[in-house]
């Protein structure tokens, strides 16, 4: 049943930012800050461990996931290093996720060679 709720949660989530790309005069990356927001201030009140507990990855791959991932880090660098822990927790959270995303990306374009859109 995981893999069931984290589909139709998941897909909820891409088909709303979907519609909000269609329906509106938001760009995509507008879209994209929306949703980290969202994620964060969802973790800021306490409201996303219970809907990640019930969603799995549906709500931990899209960007909601980088918003709680990024609050979640801030808020244990506060209890450890005081007010600092408010620049430089999200960073840390959020380091390796980033970090790999940016190596397999280019490990990627070099394997099938991407060309500029004319």
């Amino acid at each position: 049943m995981a893999y069931v709720n984290a589909f139709w949660v998941g897909g909820l989530i891409c088909a709303l930012a979907q519609i909000l790309m269609e329906k509106t005069k938001m760009m995509p990356g507008r879209i994209m800050v929306l949703l980290v927001v969202l994620g964060a201030l969802l973790s800021a009140v306490g409201l996303y461990e219970p809907f990640a507990d019930f969603a799995g990855a549906g709500a931990s791959v899209p960007l909601l996931g980088f918003g709680h991932n990024l609050m979640k880090g801030m808020k244990e660098a506060i209890d450890e290093e005081g007010a600092l822990g408010l620049f430089t927790g999200g960073f840390r959270a959020a380091a390796a996720g980033t970090g790999a995303a940016l190596i397999f990306g280019y490990l990627v374009s070099l394997v099938f060679k991407p060309k500029m859109k004319k």
